[in-house]
């Protein structure tokens, strides 16, 4: 996704509040660094001069005390996680403590360092250490990471969690991306893609409601084929100019998570958000495989129980990070339609992965039926985990 700016788009802000932080962000990243001025931001003492000395000496203490440094870096404020729940601060606190202070988080948001495909670029190089992206961003490595995209076959939050986090996934899955250079850390569950409809448009219930409507997609030919068999014309847009088209009707609707479009500022440009549940909007914090590998054991141990411990924070700040994007969304308009099962079922007929024309991509990604088989049986089956639907 597009990046935002330093301080975002975060609801209730005028310009003129907007400007102001960015020049008081701005002016105590140059006098105490980034990572500073960001903590400082996201904790609301960014013009109380003593609270931000007060935190640049915890940073500074921790980061002399240490013996190693994890820079991790997202394309998204540290504030985002009020809606969009990635838990940037939370994680670094949490591979700090579990680690007893041996490595020092340096965090990098919104897009300091880039977003996307070239966070996961950066790590792969060990440029960064660490970063936040989409899963798919992992898909031009480990083609079978792409499955998440097949309508219905992991939408929902619960799906993609059992998925995810079994054993076959872990089994065959993770020693591609392996390969490749990377330790998947966590997933990150944020909640299922949406359709999103325009203002002045009417509300999406049922498939045929897409007739006609120029739906926004980005390049992948999944998503494309989806909107297409469920009745939308698809509308290739890059994400940076996705508000200016929404706004200018060059597309009509869009399919983002409701944390998603408040995040990124949609909130006054939309009637109509339905919840459809088909592709997951999923994000990963990936790590360099070979720094970590470089680790003492101890250390290695401390990341990955601050990542297990983290990923369940997030799961339980799922359904209060979408409240809060959904009151906020409403307050300028925005209608919410939650389907029922009969509902749900038009939209799995009508796109779902189970119809043949899903076929080829089902075959190229899994590569078998039986590794098909094993994944599809690993998504429906729940585990210990349990995480809050739309």
């Amino acid at each position: 996704m597009h990046k935002p700016s330093e301080l975002g788009t975060l609801a209730g802000q005028t310009s003129e509040q907007l400007s102001q932080e960015r020049r008081r962000f701005l002016q105590v990243a140059g006098t105490s660094g980034f990572t500073v001025a960001a903590l400082a931001g996201a904790g609301g003492t960014l013009f109380s001069p003593a609270a931000v000395a007060q935190t640049g000496n915890e940073e500074a203490q921790r980061q002399k005390a240490a013996k190693y440094t994890m820079t991790i870096a997202s394309a998204y404020v540290l504030g985002a996680s009020r809606s969009y729940p990635i838990l940037q601060r939370d994680f670094k606190e949490n591979i700090q403590n579990a680690t007893r202070g041996k490595v020092y988080v340096r965090l990098a948001p919104a897009g300091q360092l880039g977003a996307g495909g070239d966070l996961a670029k950066k790590v792969q190089e060990g440029t960064i250490q660490a970063a936040q992206h989409s899963l798919s961003n992992f898909a031009p490595f480990a083609p079978v990471v792409d499955l998440i995209n097949l309508p219905y076959f992991c939408g929902s939050n619960q799906r993609f969690v059992n998925l995810v986090t079994s054993d076959v996934w872990k089994k065959e899955v993770h020693p591609k991306v392996e390969a490749k250079g990377f330790k998947p850390l966590f997933y990150i569950v944020i909640d299922p893609r949406t359709v999103a409809v325009r203002k002045g448009g009417k509300a999406v219930i049922t498939p045929k409601d897409l007739t006609g409507i120029k739906f926004r997609v980005p390049g992948s030919k999944m998503l494309q084929q989806y909107y297409r068999m469920v009745g939308a014309n698809p509308t290739p847009v890059a994400w940076g100019e996705t508000p200016s088209a929404i706004k200018q009707g060059v597309a009509d609707a869009l399919d983002p998570s409701a944390g998603a479009l408040f995040v990124f500022g949609f909130k006054d440009i939309l009637s109509h958000i339905t919840f459809t549940r088909a592709v997951p909007d999923s994000q990963v914090y990936s790590c360099n495989l070979e720094w970590f590998k470089g680790l003492p054991k101890d250390v290695q141990d401390g990341i990955e129980f601050a990542s297990d411990i983290t990923a369940q924070q997030n799961l339980a700040k799922v359904p209060a990070a979408r409240n809060y994007a959904i009151a906020e969304l409403a307050s300028a308009g925005v209608q919410f339609h939650y389907l029922n099962d009969a509902q749900l079922k038009q939209w799995q007929d009508a796109g779902g992965y189970q119809r043949k024309e899903w076929d080829e991509f089902r075959n190229e990604l899994a590569g078998t039926k039986e590794l098909f088989s094993k994944l599809e049986t690993a998504a429906n089956t729940d585990g210990r985990l349990y995480v809050h639907d739309a």
